[in-house]
């Protein structure tokens, strides 16, 4: 690679991390390569940077794209095709989750739906939709909370992810408030005016 050793490391470990996500080590590595570049790069730049073959970096360029996750950008008397990062690290976090359910989620839930609509045929396959009914109750369950959340504005995103397990002390105060609200009788409990 022809890069400086701290982008190297970052790109490097980018590429390790990518091919645990999932995806191909260069589309991990040509990422990461576009997130801390501060131009956007052509293919050739890309392939003399990492060190990978054009068709590599095409491909990969094609599957980033595919994600949303890569910005198309020209430059005047250019005729090349240039690429670069959305700058906002939340929008880049949104377009993964959103992607992610796309691909992973709703086909589950798909799944789940049909196969809960057939009528069991044995007392195994009523043990094993039961069981598959609370999988979908979770996954629509985290759906709806994914839906609501990602309307979110950022910043209450980031002050709600650094609330953190503050969240549970606030729900258990809740609690208390609610228990206190039904213990206390109420000011006329013959309901006569």
């Amino acid at each position: 690679m022809n890069l400086p050793p701290l982008v190297q490391s970052f790109v490097l470990h980018f590429g390790e991390m990518g091919s645990r996500w999932g995806i191909n080590r260069t589309v991990g590595q040509i990422y990461a390569l576009l997130y801390v570049s501060p131009t956007p790069l052509c293919a050739e730049d890309i392939v003399d940077a990492v060190g990978v073959s054009r068709s590599n970096v095409s491909m990969s360029l094609r599957e980033l794209q595919a994600w949303n996750l890569v910005l198309l950008k020209h430059k005047p008397g250019d005729r090349r095709d240039f690429f670069t990062t959305p700058d906002d690290v939340w929008q880049i976090l949104r377009t993964l989750a959103e992607e992610r359910k796309k691909r992973e989620v709703d086909p589950t839930l798909s799944v789940l739906r049909e196969i809960l609509m057939q009528q069991p045929a044995s007392e195994e396959e009523r043990y094993a939709q039961a069981r598959m009914t609370e999988m979908h109750g979770l996954i629509e369950q985290l759906t709806n909370w994914y839906d609501d959340v990602r309307q979110l504005e950022t910043e209450r995103l980031a002050t709600l992810l650094a609330l953190g397990a503050k969240v549970t002390r606030l729900l258990e105060a809740k609690d208390r408030v609610v228990s206190l609200g039904r213990r206390r009788p109420s000011p006329n409990p013959t309901g006569e005016r």
